[in-house]
């Protein structure tokens, strides 16, 4: 039935057709088990969402930009499939624009295109200080997504420091070093902050950081410099996965053995990690449902929806592999 109405649907669901109208909008009005009834009648009649009429119908865009960065790295990748499939349960679109998060020319431009369009709101993948800037100067009125908590008020990416940190220091490891993403990244500097609040949590020292740039190629010219055995460093911690991998060849270029000599904890857990010799210990920050609850979250803001509806965000977890050992 392709020229099915929320009438048809309402009938075969047994419910009104305000109720059908505020499931598809997304209301947290519609109790659970009633919107089962409707989304069984909505498959059942391959009901689908007219855009353009509900445009007509409230005024309301249903296209949201994406300023994405490093699509060549999995972890934003993940966050970009937790967007995407968001935005397609709730019923928008994704103008997905790819830029250097780094580059502020780059980033205005992206974000010039963006708002060639009609767009409701604005998802940073790449939420550099140079976006939120862009952002903030040239599409103010628009709503964008924040980064996200945990915890309370406290940053995701703080929390995943903290644990890499903690982990290290419960094996023994009183020297560690840390390699951070760039400073430019609020994400970057609450993974390094949270990893020195860990550290001096469990009384061990942070004795060296380094701040690379996501990629396996910074992370690997500043690990052929790293000074293991002039500090007594025997733990390090690393803000991505690639750049944690690309730190394990370069210590072992040099002769450490990993985790004999060298433990190394890297972040996000991308899904090659656990196949490398030796398989990457790392913290699980579940990307895909942060991208999840960055989406509806914006949208709940853009929609005046109940708070209630944004799914909740996991807090991350350790995943212990062969890359650290007790000292």
């Amino acid at each position: 039935m392709s020229n099915a109405t929320i009438y048809d649907v309402a009938k075969a669901a047994g419910v009104s057709h305000q109720t059908v109208s505020r499931y598809l909008r997304g209301s947290a009005q519609v109790r659970p088990e009633t919107g089962e009834r409707v989304q069984a009648a909505l498959d059942a009649l391959g009901y689908k969402v007219n855009s353009a009429a509900r445009y007509l119908r409230t005024q309301r865009v249903n296209r949201l930009g994406v300023l994405a960065h490093r699509l060549d790295l999995s972890g934003p990748v993940r966050l970009l499939n937790g967007l995407t499939r968001a935005a397609r349960e709730n019923g928008y679109l994704l103008d997905i624009v790819a830029v250097d998060g780094n580059d502020r020319d780059d980033v205005v431009r992206g974000l010039d295109l963006i708002l060639r369009q009609q767009v409701a709101g604005i998802v940073a993948v790449a939420q550099s200080s140079i976006v939120v800037e862009a952002v903030a100067d040239r599409a103010a009125s628009l709503p964008m997504s924040s980064d996200v908590t945990v915890e309370g008020e406290t940053p995701l990416n703080a929390v995943a420091g903290s644990l890499a940190a903690h982990h290290l220091a419960e094996l023994g490891h009183a020297r560690l070093a840390y390699i951070a993403g760039p400073g430019t990244w609020p994400s970057a500097r609450n993974r390094r902050a949270g990893f020195a609040r860990g550290a001096a949590e469990r009384g061990v020292r942070v004795v060296w950081d380094a701040e690379g740039d996501w990629s396996a190629s910074s992370a690997f010219e500043i690990a052929r410099s790293l000074p293991v055995r002039e500090l007594g460093i025997t733990g390090v911690g690393v803000a991505n996965d690639s750049m944690a991998v690309a730190v394990i060849a370069a210590l072992t270029d040099r002769g450490f053995r990993v985790p004999e000599d060298v433990s190394v904890i890297g972040t996000d857990d991308s899904p090659e990690s656990r196949y490398l010799r030796p398989a990457l210990s790392t913290i699980d920050v579940h990307q895909e449902d942060e991208g999840a609850h960055m989406l509806v979250a914006l949208v709940a803001r853009i929609e005046d929806l109940d708070p209630a509806v944004v799914p909740a965000i996991q807090p991350p977890a350790l995943v212990v592999r062969e890359s650290t050992a007790a000292l």
